[in-house]
């Protein structure tokens, strides 16, 4: 089956780029730099596609189906231009444009940023697009509150990301990995505020230029970067109260001149939470129905701390063909997590037998510092050359101290004690890429690139106790794990017109090559492990544009999910006196093929059928020792998942646009030996609307809402959950400004409670999170834009200038 698909995949690409094709349209032009460019429809002046200015204010605007169809070009200040329409066809397939040349308007805020008005979400075919500022309610949100509400995306207790029903999701920003999954990549998303985001993207079968990790897909999160010229900025500030305070605030600065853009963001946040935590678990005879012993632990934890972020950046136009870019990005944030909870043990007739109290004080510290050093070289307006070069560093500390008691029902004390444990961490990343895109005649593109990346773990846990008012060390909780991964990677792809069809084809080598080492201590030998492996990642996409009203997609792709650098260490990391978690370093890669077609209606109705196949899939896995709950991770057999997803894009008025998404899924996941229990099959969906209302003199409003049907996953059963949100907003000072009002989950009903079967142990849950949250921010936009009308001598344009977004 393999090779029949890699065979077809190959046949594919080599007619691709051999066939000489009948040709598609296109057009091309002069205007001003950093102009948007809107191809339209010429029957009811639809948006087909977007281009924007770059070097001289060239554009390009290809692969096009034949038919009637205009232009417009716009920029800040400035008058928008019309065409006349124009027909692209087999006898005239090519228009071009001469220098257009834009008027001022006649009134002009002075130091107004104009932003066309973006939808909350759009579907493409590669990808679903979130604009983040288009929705109100995430004025004051954090990244994690925004992805939570994102279309096909879930977010379990513990953080763990999962799209279309699937987990292993790769987490990029600005286009490069957060080498961050689990505890760590939450603890990222939650201390990011919203502000700081201008789009996100959700890949669910990502192109080969992509990293091939995520076996679910990648969620790429743009942050803000203007691309006007001149000097410009914006302030943000907010305030949210839940149960306690939060607070987002940010400036955003932007100097951009004929040789050179500079830009630098800083943000900080402030905020506490709670996380209430109910966990039942039910212990149960060899027979496995009569229960022996019950457990009852409430846990309630606040979590207090602030954030401050740092992004600097600087892009340097050597020539009208090469652009140098610098940027480096570093935060700051320190944390305290202060819990409490009571255990109560009891015997199979719900007599209590032990009750256990443990309080911890836990602290936390990250500090991180990412440096990217870019190059961007055009050959000619046929070829483009980028290379980049990162290094990117985690310094984690945490600090634990836990008091446990444990005393009988008439409070006579057992025993009491104290652990301490000091855990810190580092991660460094250094990786290098090139990409290299080429186009051949009118038709073929073709892309190629080449990345290495190295990334190097310390973890060091030391656990002490407190005995005769000494702290002694705790050798079977100790220890000092030692990481390194170095993956090697290179691709081709190629991207082919012919008439009504497109077809875009790639094929990612990645070899990988890890190491591990445990260092012993007194009551544990040392322990090592390594392995070596090579992997092919092949893509397909074929596109039909059947009419100017039907577009249908069909794609196919090969994916890989390693395993969470510390779900690799063996280590032993206390969560309380019943609760432990631990390492597994013999976890193997998950490989999952995705199939899909989609059909696009209009522009304005979308459906996806997608199925997705996984192999050596892994999750959490829970087993018991005596009453004490192990949690670790571990290889099941395979899981499949088939979902549909509708996607409807509504102007019921001309004051209001509504984003429907649903996304049903038939999930089945299948264990071998001792894992054979993990059997789980389930038909689950998720459904969310987002309304956006546009009034007179500068009014808005918006009322969203998601809901999640009851998923297994495993083992796995959780219940139903969803939220409604709304909000208002004015634009102020003559447009200068914004002021937004929201709440977050009105009904408190984003609670997290389900069932986990193990062994001999039926466990259930019950979560409740700082969800509900009213926030009232203000945004001012100030600085001045230079004239588009004076054309630059010489300067170089960026990748998203040049990109035509489709």
């Amino acid at each position: 089956m393999k090779r029949l698909q890699l065979g077809i995949l190959i046949s594919t690409m080599l007619f691709c780029a051999e066939s000489i094709a009948q040709q598609q349209g296109r057009v091309n032009g002069v205007a001003s730099e950093g102009a948007t460019i809107s191809l339209l429809k010429a029957i009811d002046s639809s948006v087909i596609k977007f281009a924007v200015a770059g070097s001289q204010g060239s554009f390009e605007i290809d692969q096009l189906a034949f038919g009637n169809y205009l232009i417009s070009v716009s920029a800040a200040g400035f008058n928008t231009f019309f065409s006349d329409a124009f027909l692209l066809s087999e006898t005239n397939p090519h228009k071009e444009f001469a220098t257009i040349r834009l008027s001022p308007a006649e009134k002009q805020l002075s130091g107004v940023t104009v932003i066309a008005k973006k939808r909350m979400i759009e579907v493409k075919a590669d990808r679903t697009i979130v604009n983040v500022e288009a929705s109100i309610s995430n004025a004051g949100a954090t990244a994690m509150e925004v992805l939570e509400k994102s279309p096909g995306i879930t977010v379990d207790r513990d953080g763990n990301i999962s799209m279309k029903g699937r987990s292993g999701v790769m987490v990029m920003i600005d286009g490069k990995p957060s080498y961050l999954s689990g505890t760590e990549l939450a603890n990222l998303l939650n201390n990011m505020s919203a502000n700081q985001l201008d789009q996100i993207e959700l890949m669910s079968n990502p192109p080969a230029k992509y990293d091939a990790a995520g076996n679910s897909g990648i969620i790429n999160i743009i942050t803000k970067k203007n691309k006007q010229r001149g000097w410009n900025g914006s302030l943000n500030i907010s305030y949210g109260q839940g149960r306690y305070y939060k607070t987002n605030n940010s400036l955003n600065l932007n100097y951009r001149n004929e040789k050179f853009n500079a830009f630098a963001n800083y943000s900080m946040n402030s905020n506490k939470g709670f996380n209430e935590l109910l966990i039942n678990r039910t212990y149960l005879d060899d027979d496995g129905k009569t229960p022996v012993a019950f457990y009852r632990q409430p846990t309630y934890l606040t979590i207090a701390g602030n954030n401050n972020t740092l992004k600097l950046g600087l892009d340097y136009y050597l020539n009208k063909k090469t652009t140098l870019g610098i940027v480096g990005t570093g935060f700051i944030s320190p944390r305290k997590f202060d819990g409490s909870s009571t255990g109560y043990l009891q015997d199979g007739n719900h007599i209590t037998d032990t009750i256990i109290n443990t309080i911890s004080d836990n602290k936390n510290r990250w500090v991180n510092g990412t440096l990217n050093l870019n190059l961007r070289h055009q050959f000619n307006k046929n070829s483009e050359l980028g290379a980049d070069i990162d290094y990117v560093r985690y310094d984690m500390e945490n600090n634990q101290l836990f008091t446990n008691k444990t005393s009988l029902p008439d409070n006579t004390i057992h025993s009491q004690g104290k652990l301490k444990g000091e855990l810190p961490a580092t991660i460094s990343i250094l990786s290098a890429k090139t990409d290299y895109s080429q186009n051949i005649g009118k038709d073929l593109k073709l892309e190629a690139g080449i990345k290495s990346s190295l990334v190097k773990t310390d973890n060091l846990a030391n656990y002490s106790n407190l005995e005769d008012n000494q702290w002694k060390p705790d050798y079977l909780k100790s220890n000092h794990f030692l990481y390194e991964e170095n993956i090697n990677a290179a691709y081709i792809s190629a991207n082919k017109s012919m008439g009504k069809f497109s077809f875009k084809g790639g094929l990612r080598f990645e070899n990988t090559s890890y190491k591990g080492n445990q260092s012993g201590n007194p009551m544990k030998e040392d322990s090592s492990f390594k392995r070596n492996y090579n992997s092919l990642f092949p893509t397909l996409y074929i596109t039909y544009n059947a009419d100017s009203n039907n577009v249908f997609t069909l794609s196919t792709g090969k994916r890989i999910d390693r395993p969470a650098y510390q779900q690799l260490n063996p280590f032993l990391f206390f969560i309380n006196e019943y609760t432990y978690q631990v390492g597994n370093p013999y976890i193997q890669p998950q490989f999952t093929w995705t199939y899909s077609i989609s059909h696009t209606y209009k522009e304005w109705l979308t459906t996806t059928l997608e199925h997705a196949e996984t192999k050596q899939y892994f999750n959490q896995i829970f087993r018991t020792e005596g009453k004490v709950t192990i949690l670790t991770e571990g290889n099941l057999a395979r899981m499949q998942n088939t979902n549909l997803t509708i996607s409807v894009q509504l102007n019921p008025a001309k004051w209001w646009s509504a984003s429907i998404n649903a996304t049903g899924s038939h999930r089945k996941v299948n264990g071998t030996g001792t894992n054979s229990d993990f059997n789980s099959e389930n038909i689950n969906a998720n459904a969310g609307i987002n309304n956006q209302f546009k009034f007179k003199k500068g009014w808005s409003a918006e009322l969203s809402g998601n809901y999640n049907t009851p998923f297994e996953d495993a083992q796995f059963r959780i219940s139903a959950f969803g939220q409604v949100s709304a909000g208002i907003g004015k634009q102020v000072l003559k447009g200068k400004g914004t002021l937004r009002l929201n709440i977050r989950d009105i009904f408190f009903t984003q609670r997290i409670n389900g069932n986990i079967r193990y062994q001999y142990v039926r466990e259930h849950f019950n979560q409740s999170r700082e969800t509900r949250v009213a926030n009232i921010s203000f945004t001012w936009r100030f600085g001045k834009q230079f004239s588009e009308n004076r054309r630059r001598n010489n300067g170089g344009s960026s990748e998203e200038q040049q990109r035509v977004r489709q």
